[in-house]
């Protein structure tokens, strides 16, 4: 992941000031509760290239012989799957 977990949190309670500052966010309950709740959401979201860039390593393990020959290239080769599989799962980055 890109963020820390703190720097996750700083960004969420920022959000939530500048909306509240802005009159465009009320928060009623615990503001501690809603960016608990606005991090578990940012986390996932952020979390979702990781698990792609594993599952494309993980893909690619099956060609080891040919990158260490140098007839194909893993770069090349990870950037076209992962492109691939974001297109057919309709994946957002």
């Amino acid at each position: 992941m890109r963020f820390s977990k703190e720097r996750i949190t700083t960004i969420t309670a920022g959000i939530i000031d500048q909306l509240q500052t802005h009159g465009l966010l009320e928060v009623t309950g615990s503001k501690e509760r809603l960016i608990v709740g606005l991090d578990k959401a940012i986390t996932i979201e952020l979390s979702i290239e990781d698990r792609l860039n594993a599952e494309v390593r993980e893909l690619l393990k099956q060609y080891d012989a040919e990158f260490q020959s140098g007839r194909a290239d893993y770069q090349k080769m990870f950037t076209m799957v992962k492109h691939k599989l974001v297109r057919e799962r309709g994946i957002t980055l």
